[in-house]
């Protein structure tokens, strides 16, 4: 019986490491890496987070070291999450320019000068509620709420952060943070919007990491429903129309279509967060010895790559860095 004409074949270019490296197509470093870090204002010793093995609270005196740390592994940037010690009804910690996110971001600066230092901006943390915003009965007032994350964003603007990073997903958010950096003479401070984030089940960890679980309801009512695809775009396109300089999609698991979706449509730099569920689920795994947690952590990140991520937002950061410095 004779066999087909195989005068191609696919697999020449497969068959030694050295000719699958030439040819491929996405390649993953540490300049993709952006590596999240809690800061707890009442904490004086690093305190473990059991829903995130590997990943912990940190004082404000530890904020240092950890940057010096991610900066010597060859990851561009930190996003910081704060946790006060106060809270109440508006989160008016959020912009205390001696808060805990402010002092962070100082002492970040200090250490590595060279670490694009990014604040995530909310209230949700902030919060007495946990909701992400200033509240009327039990619905976040959205231009109340704009009106406090301008104060916010202009005292990390202070504080000398490289980046801003809104997460509410308020309506006008942009717009209103870049008015008032503008206005406050920080017209050179970028912004990178939670332009598509979705109200995800995937989230269920951070809660725990940042203490800011709502204590009534959920967020529903301003984060993105997950069946929706075309909002995605609208969402990406008012963000870029009011000023955004990067987009992101948060969570990214399961919004690969999402990443591809908003990337082609748009012309801006793409993060993605590989949020904390995400992670979970891999440590889950890992520790019972069901999968192998190099190579799937490694090809989850070149996922996100592959589906047009420019950045990528991960609490694998410093493993990957790690397996991608020393093989």
């Amino acid at each position: 019986m004779s066999l087909p004409d195989l005068t191609i074949r696919p697999r020449r270019l497969r068959s030694t490491p050295t000719l699958r490296r030439m040819v491929r197509e996405t390649s993953l470093s540490t300049d993709d890496l952006i590596y999240p870090l809690f800061v707890d204002e009442t904490l004086s010793e690093p305190r473990p987070i059991a829903s995130m093995p590997g990943v912990s609270r940190l004082p404000l005196s530890h904020v240092g070291k950890a940057v010096k740390a991610a900066a010597a592994s060859g990851i561009p940037g930190v996003i910081f999450f704060g946790i006060p010690a106060y809270k109440d009804a508006i989160g008016t910690e959020a912009w205390n320019d001696d808060g805990i996110v402010q002092r962070a971001v100082r002492e970040a600066k200090d250490a590595s000068p060279e670490t694009c230092v990014i604040a995530d901006s909310c209230f949700c943390e902030y919060t007495d509620h946990g909701h992400c915003g200033v509240l009327h009965g039990e619905h976040v007032d959205n231009d109340a709420t704009l009106e406090n994350l301008q104060k916010e964003v202009v005292s990390y603007a202070r504080a000398g952060v490289d980046m801003i990073a809104p997460s509410g997903m308020m309506d006008g958010m942009i717009g209103a943070i870049r008015s008032a950096l503008d206005e406050s003479g920080f017209p050179n401070t970028p912004v990178m919007s939670y332009a598509v984030k979705y109200a995800s089940a995937y989230f269920g960890p951070f809660r725990d990491a940042a203490d800011s679980a709502p204590s009534f309801g959920d967020r529903s009512g301003y984060q993105m429903d997950p069946a929706n695809a075309r909002e995605a775009i609208k969402e990406a396109m008012l963000d870029i129309a009011e000023g955004a300089d990067i987009l992101m999609v948060k969570p990214a698991l399961a919004y690969m279509d999402i990443i591809a979706a908003v990337k082609q449509a748009t012309d801006v730099p793409m993060a993605v967060y590989n949020v904390s569920g995400e992670y979970a689920m891999i440590k889950a795994a890992a520790e019972k010895g069901w999968i192998d947690e190099r190579r799937v952590v490694l090809e989850t990140m070149l996922g996100f790559k592959r589906a047009g991520a420019d950045m990528i937002l991960t609490y694998h950061a410093m493993d990957i860095a790690r397996w991608l410095n020393h093989g």
